[in-house]
């Protein structure tokens, strides 16, 4: 299809001039196998027969499917669970195979940002991820064919998860200076600060209309329309509207931009929830992405299930070296499913109720509106629940200089509901806050317990130069895990030059961003 022309007024935009991709990243000096704490050899052989059980894994799961008539009649949510592992395998797959890629050629193009131990320590982290989703997505089921399936793949999802944490431990840690910001690749636009708000003649590979003045009058359509495994950028305008559909990515659409009209203006909506379908809240997404490189500006992406449907996400990203400008995410619990590898969130509003940013990414929040709403009575509020499992896991959540305060809905309730930063979903779950404002919703111990003392020792949640009538310290908890960071060496672990690498890809998205303390 030949490209199109669009007019746009975001410096953000500019990157499409250039075609840049951030799996074209240049290696430092230090590039090689030097981040491996065995042979490359062992390394990649040891992760290929990973993926030697994951297929077994696969193989036991198609079986049950065939064997109960491609479903389960009694049981539509451990229905959905199956379809989800099956789907958590072969991304699992492809996971691994960027590892095995990246071992066997480390100076081979597209496999990263290029600093190799943040690239398997991030994959080799999104295996864990799948994994534990697929259990989690079986234990909700509600018949006794649970036991059957989850007997038959427990073992080997136990011997995968294993495996893959031994592997994690022969990588060793980030080293930030093996690639030297001197050495990227920078726009020529990207030192001038002048080129903000001035148009651009945009190219454009697919419309999106409802009125069918477009290409496509579906979301859904102009995502199959793209080639798979692309290097270059793949962007789809979708203008404005309400658009009533559920739209997944999968893993071999890369490098897919979406631009709409503007988050107030160009809606995709969906009310599927745990409750309401009887699914998985892992399948309750209106839109999910799991090919890497994704882009995402002006659009809303919304759940309008409620406060009684439970769990249901609006936005799941599982899209590696991912961005998400000036967008909404929008709904009550678990809004923002931010499952698994590196993203990057920028002027964008998120709005929810329990645990409305949740998952295993490695995510940093920037200059977003962080809203909470009025849930059901006597509900308790909070903003995030990370999942970091492993300590050796690359996964938390930083959020900085960004606005958290109280949807116009909870404000007539502040006195009666009680919200908190976080609460620790898995054991070593890492959450910071940094120079953001805090309003007088957030509840002065700041976080709360996920199960009376569980996690309390071996979580990270941290707070450093917050501002505001919620930013007091003085009767914040005690947990071990909890730090009040005082130091500007320790804060740096979680800003986006060292936290996702950012200053190794963020360049070739156009986003603005902050790479460390100013903004």
């Amino acid at each position: 299809m030949a490209r199109t022309p669009l007019l746009f007024t975001s410096l953000s935009l500019l990157f499409t001039q250039f075609l840049f991709t951030p799996f074209d990243a240049v290696l430092g000096s230090k590039g090689s196998l030097e981040c491996l704490k065995v042979s490359h050899a062992e390394f990649t052989n040891s992760a290929k027969e990973v993926v030697g059980v994951l297929k077994s894994v696969t193989s036991t799961l198609h079986s049950e499917f065939v064997r109960n008539g491609g479903g389960f009649v009694d049981d539509h949510r451990l229905s959905s669970a199956v379809s989800a592992c099956l789907e958590l395998m072969d991304l699992s797959s492809d996971e691994l195979s960027w590892v095995v890629s990246v071992s066997e050629s480390p100076k081979g193009k597209h496999n990263g940002t290029g600093n190799l131990s943040s690239d398997l320590r991030t994959w080799l982290s999104a295996v864990l991820a799948n994994t534990d989703t697929c259990m989690e997505g079986l234990e909700e089921g509600t018949t006794s064919s649970v036991n059957n399936i989850k007997n038959a793949v427990t073992a080997s999802i136990n011997k995968v998860n294993t495996m893959v944490q031994d592997l994690l431990t022969q990588v060793h840690p980030v080293s930030y200076n093996r690639v030297s910001k001197s050495k990227l690749e920078f726009p020529s636009w990207a030192e001038s600060e002048d080129l903000e708000g001035k148009k651009l003649l945009m190219a454009v590979d697919a419309v999106v209309a409802l009125d069918g003045s477009g290409d496509y009058t579906r979301v859904k359509d102009a995502v199959e329309s793209a080639p798979e495994y692309s290097m270059k950028r793949y962007v789809i305008h979708i203008k404005k509207g309400v658009y009533c559909e559920k739209v997944e990515i999968h893993s071999k659409k890369w490098n897919l931009v979406m631009i709409g009209d503007g988050m107030e203006n160009t809606v995709i909506t969906g009310n599927s929830s745990r409750y309401f379908n009887n699914t998985t809240t892992y399948m309750t997404a209106t839109f999910a992405v799991e090919g890497r490189g994704f882009i995402a500006q002006n659009i809303s992406f919304h759940n309008t299930a409620g406060p009684r449907g439970s769990q249901a996400v609006a936005l799941r990203s599982q899209s590696d070296l991912s961005v998400f400008y000036r967008c909404e995410i929008s709904g009550y619990q678990d809004s923002l499913y931010a499952h698994s590898n590196r993203q990057f969130y920028r002027e964008s509003i998120i709005t929810g109720t329990v645990d409305f940013i949740f998952g295993r990414a490695a995510a940093v929040f920037q200059n977003c509106t962080i809203l909470a709403k009025r849930g059901l009575p006597e509900q308790t509020n909070t903003i995030t629940a990370q999942g970091a499992n492993d300590s050796t896991s690359p996964s938390g959540f930083s959020i900085q200089f960004s606005n958290i305060s109280a949807h116009s809905e909870l404000l007539p309730f502040l006195n009666c509901t009680r919200t908190y930063l976080g609460r620790p979903w898995k054991e070593y779950s890492r959450t910071v806050f940094m120079q953001s404002y805090m309003s007088e919703m957030v509840s002065p111990q700041g976080w709360k317990e996920w199960n009376g003392t569980l996690y309390l020792d071996t979580l990270y949640y941290g707070e450093f130069m917050n501002y505001g009538p919620g930013s007091g310290l003085s009767e914040r908890v005690k947990w071990p895990g909890y730090h009040v960071i005082n130091d500007y060496d320790e804060a740096s672990n979680f800003t986006v030059a060292q936290f996702i690498l950012g200053d190794l890809w963020l360049p070739s998205t156009g986003v603005n961003y902050a790479s460390g303390f100013t903004k």
